[in-house]
């Protein structure tokens, strides 16, 4: 079972980057700037889960036998910008 996130601020990851880096086997770690979340770390084994070469769903649509035969036709809208008038 998966440990839970860690979350680190700023501070915490700048004086213990080994112990993010040690966390970051476990799961991710969540780095804080002022409280909220900034960045990211987790280990390079689950990077390259996440980027791993799999199909995008365009690729996985693009691949369907008898898409390439359908037209798409997407009209060309002819409404403009008007200005505004703002008096009251």
């Amino acid at each position: 079972m998966p440990k839970p996130a860690r979350i680190m601020s700023s501070r915490e990851f700048n004086q213990g980057t080994g112990d993010a880096k040690r966390a970051a086997r476990n799961g991710p770690v969540y780095i804080t700037d002022r409280g909220r979340p900034s960045h990211v770390l987790v280990s390079y084994d689950h990077y390259r889960q996440l980027v791993d070469d799999e199909p995008t769903l365009v690729d996985m649509l693009c691949s369907t036998p008898g898409v390439g035969g359908v037209e798409l036709e997407i009209p060309v809208l002819d409404d403009r910008a008007r200005p505004v008038s703002l008096d009251g």
